[in-house]
């Protein structure tokens, strides 16, 4: 294969791990971090592993972080762990039941539902559910950051080891 058609390729994959992280149907920054592996595999060039090893630390670092900042909200706000469990649990359910949105309903009815069984009233369940939401989507947000920033990272190293 050539470098312009494996380029071609590898960014294609990239671009659908992209939109893997929003639409959390595929593992997004994995995909990603798979396409460089892939890359850096297919030709010679100590530039290519110096592009793999930067991309392998945003993407673990990003694997790290998506968890840490939003928890730390979460316990801050005095969301219990077993919440999380709970909400975590049914979204996986959801993503099989409805596909695509499932996962992010599941998670809010589940968060939602531990929430009014520890609280009693709606008001208080509520308001844990809404920033068990919000670091669920900043979650998102640091993955998909991550995500472009190894692009980023490949793009160059594909323009420079072109």
């Amino acid at each position: 294969m050539d470098t312009l058609a494996l380029n071609l390729l590898v960014g294609a994959v990239i671009l659908v791990g992209l939109i893997g992280v929003v639409l959390p149907v595929l593992p997004g920054v994995l995909l990603i971090w798979g396409a460089v592996l892939v890359w850096a595999l297919a030709s010679d060039g100590d530039g290519r592993w110096v592009v793999l090893a930067l991309v392998s630390a945003v993407a673990a670092a990003s694997q790290v972080i998506k968890f840490l900042i939003p928890g730390r909200q979460m316990q801050a706000a005095g969301i219990p762990g077993r919440t999380l469990l709970l909400g975590a649990g049914l979204g996986v359910v959801g993503f099989f039941v409805v596909p695509v949105v499932g996962a992010l309903v599941g998670f809010v009815l589940g968060v939602y539902l531990a929430e009014r069984s520890r609280l009693g009233a709606h008001d208080p369940a509520w308001e844990a559910t809404r920033t068990a939401l919000r670091g669920a989507l900043l979650s998102i947000v640091i993955e998909f950051a991550a995500g472009v920033v190894c692009a980023g990272i490949w793009l160059v190293g594909a323009i420079a080891t072109a």
